[in-house]
């Protein structure tokens, strides 16, 4: 999961948890919303957990200089 589709979870979560003042029988629409902003969490930590390690630096670039 991307930080994009991380961020939709997360908004679209907020949404379902805190404007929408619906019902639907059987389903709670606030945990619902709780459950993906939840996931959105997990997924936005966790890509940055791991594309966070790939640009660190850990390569050392030289540069050579050519005088003529």
């Amino acid at each position: 999961m991307g930080i994009g589709a991380s961020v939709f979870l997360l908004a679209v979560g907020a949404i379902l948890a805190f404007a929408v003042d619906y019902t639907v029988s059987g389903v709670d629409i606030n945990v619902v919303g709780g459950i993906l902003m939840v996931a959105g969490a997990v997924g936005l930590l966790m890509t940055t957990l791991v594309f966070g390690r790939d640009r660190r630096g850990d390569t050392v670039v030289t540069e050579e200089r050519i005088v003529r």
